[in-house]
């Protein structure tokens, strides 16, 4: 039976004030020498050579006895998975943001924390929420998109989740979307800038109850983000009241212990260098105040005490590590988050009873293509290549013919030969993702296009046979320019992990109907974009980027935020608003039915977007402000409902230091991408 909401508020602070009452008594039992223990890494010399050659192969914990009475945290990465081990590897993030499914995300954040458990850990800093400001950026793949909004939800789902088993780590605060120069950079940002475009995200995943957050290596005006009082101090833990633990990027996220203790680093990782006894001084000599010492451990063992019984009466071991369950997990994400770019002619699905031969050309199509080989690093004990995927889920009656693409003339001929092509493109570890400057891999992308090779075998192919389907594969937007006329089906797969072939093939083959939409505008050309610089020292950090970028200075993309085909066909109508005014503190619920005009079932992401009318400062035409998945039978129809706090509508005042609710007219409008061909049905509501 569940209680009365005053009865279970007094229960939640007896709870709190239970919980807070232990942090003090067990920070009295611990003398400074312990306390600044429990506020660095453990590793040592041997695990130092160790990871350099294997990264994660164990959860990283910190010092610290035991015996006081709460133990110490013990880390493991993410986000497509966790690391250690043979774990389930999952599409990449940006692959499950263009999935648009927030439930789904967080079921994903369950597998990953019960997975990062049974290994041992107990803290996954799997969410990762920084933006996807430009898509040349290295480690786009690993987080969800280019909208605040978007990522701010995708990644509380994920926390939700992961919350399940582990306590969550919400990453990399803040401002971080550069990856060659990410040790040294940067950012400078105006106030409202960086309050409206790069902190919420980070605000929801707080919201939602994350355990811990990390801090960024790069500058933000002027100060490293692990000593940056203004990020850590005066908005993560004073206005967002954050009671949580904030820990550094491994090695050089703390560069300075006394700059990194006043600014709000609670803890050092993966070893003890600025902190330790070098703290300990600091504090002996009255440089550091030892009640931030204090405040720093109170927030770790807050969070241990937090999440005692978390995951009580649950199994926890070798089993749950890439379990069928989790694998099939990983297939649905895959499935859900692939995106039909392009169907000339419907030459897609392609319909077994018509093929005899199908060409697979590319040597992407036999290769495990997982994502970057840095941190996020997975190592799934078994993987699906798009060529064993088209073969098995083709059927017997289907031959399937493998061509590498290295010789334009051989895949020419393949082409023609067989009765249909599906053509593997797109890039690797190599070209993009965490960059290794000791084998000078991975890193920024300063060519958004695809290898020149690729462009060229896409041309030959198509030209060959008309009866053609590529697939990409990457981290983030590629230029498709150059040859996305001559192609009559287009899909992106991201890095679809460990099932990723059998997804591909069930899509191209109708056994499932596409509904992945883009997080991420892909461009027509890299002229529209906003300045990137991936060796840059410093860099400034505009109000736009991406569609809303794109949609101010009136560009066209080639496929805009938010856009996907299906093998089906919606239709909106009949959006409604339930009222006309509401005040500043209130509330507009915004309602649109949509039907399912296609004669097979399918799902469609409904997204709805707001813009100010006359606003006296700088915005964005529009932006979105709520979106939902959902899945109709042919011919069904459905209401969808979006709640909008109007609170939600405010804009930064940075004079005034505060946020502001213009009196001002707001323009509604929903569909099925962002662009504004798709918005035909639109409101207006006036805040007064």
């Amino acid at each position: 039976m569940t209680g009365l909401p005053g009865m279970n508020e007094s229960i939640e602070r007896a709870r709190v004030d239970e919980r807070e009452h232990r942090v003090r008594e067990l920070l009295s039992r611990m003398s400074l020498d312990e306390k600044i223990a429990r506020m660095s890494g453990n590793m040592g010399v041997a695990d130092m050579v160790v990871s350099a050659i294997r990264y994660n192969i164990k959860p990283y914990g910190t010092g610290g006895d035991k015996a006081i009475g709460v133990d110490t945290f013990r880390f493991t990465d993410g986000p497509r998975g966790a690391a250690p081990n043979h774990c389930a590897c999952f599409p990449v993030s940006i692959a499950r943001g263009a999935a648009w499914d927030v439930e789904l995300e967080e079921r994903i954040g369950s597998a990953i924390g019960m997975e990062s458990r049974s290994l041992g850990g107990d803290l996954s800093g799997s969410v990762c929420v920084n933006l996807l400001r430009h898509p040349g950026w290295g480690r786009a793949q690993e987080t969800y998109g280019e909208d605040s909004f978007h990522v701010g939800a995708m990644g509380a789902a994920q926390t939700t989740g992961l919350q399940r088993h582990v306590m969550a780590c919400v990453k990399h605060f803040a401002a971080n979307s550069i990856e060659r120069s990410r040790f040294r950079v940067d950012v400078r940002i105006d106030e409202r800038t960086l309050r409206e475009v790069y902190l919420p995200h980070f605000k929801r995943c707080v919201d939602a109850g994350a355990a811990c957050v990390m801090s960024a290596y790069n500058k933000v005006n002027g100060e490293y983000c692990g000593h940056n009082g203004h990020l850590l101090r005066d908005i993560l833990k004073e206005e967002w009241g954050f009671d949580g633990f904030v820990i550094s990027d491994f090695i050089l996220g703390c560069r300075d212990g006394e700059e990194a203790i006043l600014g709000g680093l609670d803890v050092e990782m993966p070893f003890t260098w600025r902190f330790g006894r070098k703290l300990k001084r600091l504090v002996e000599g009255g440089r550091a105040p030892e009640k931030l010492v204090d405040d720093a451990v109170a927030r770790i063992v807050r969070q241990k005490l937090r999440f005692e019984g978390v995951g009580a009466g649950q199994s926890y071991g070798p089993e749950r590590i890439a379990c069928r369950e989790h694998e099939e997990l990983a297939l649905e994400a895959a499935c859900k988050g692939i995106v039909l770019l392009k169907n000339e002619n419907s030459i897609l699905p392609l319909n077994r009873g018509g093929l005899k031969s199908i060409a697979v050309i590319g040597e992407l199509a036999g290769m495990a293509n997982l994502g970057d080989k840095g941190s996020s690093r997975v190592r799934p004990p078994r993987v699906v290549t798009p060529l064993d995927g088209i073969s098995n889920v083709a059927g017997g009656d289907i031959r399937i013919i493998h061509d590498p693409g290295a010789n334009l003339r051989s895949a020419a001929k393949a082409a023609r030969e067989a009765d249909a092509v599906v053509v593997i493109a797109g890039l690797t570890w190599r070209d993009e993702g965490e960059y290794i400057p000791i084998l000078n891999i991975g890193g920024d992308r300063e060519n958004l296009g695809l290898p020149r090779k690729q462009e060229e075998m896409i041309k030959a192919v198509t030209g060959a046979n008309r009866r053609c389907a590529v697939v990409l594969e990457g981290g983030s937007a590629i230029t498709v320019a150059p040859w996305i006329a001559d192609v009559p089906a287009l899909m992106m797969a991201w890095y679809p992990g460990m099932a990723g072939g059998t997804a591909i093939a069930e899509i191209l083959f109708g056994d499932v109907n596409p509904g992945g939409r883009l997080p991420a505008t892909f461009h027509a050309s890299e002229s529209q974009l906003v300045n990137f610089d991936p060796r840059a020292d410093s860099i400034r950090y505009g109000y736009l980027h991406g569609y809303r970028h794109f949609d101010h200075n009136g560009l066209k993309p080639v496929f805009p935020f938010g856009y996907g085909l299906s093998y089906s066909q919606y239709e909106y109508s009949n959006l409604a608003l339930d009222r006309e005014t509401v005040g500043r503190s209130g509330r507009i619920v915004a309602s649109v039915e949509v039907s399912n005009a296609g004669d097979r079932a399918g799902e469609e992401v409904v997204q709805l977007y707001v813009g100010c009318r006359g606003s006296r400062v700088e915005r964005a035409v529009r932006e979105l402000k709520g979106f939902q998945r959902i899945r109709l039978e042919p011919g069904e129809k459905r209401t969808v409902r979006f709640d909008l706090d109007v609170s939600d509508l405010a804009f930064y005042d940075s004079e005034k230091d505060e946020w502001e609710t213009e009196d001002a007219a707001y323009e509604v409008a929903v569909g099925p991408s962002s662009s504004p061909d798709d918005l035909r049905l639109r409101g207006v509501f006036r805040v007064s």
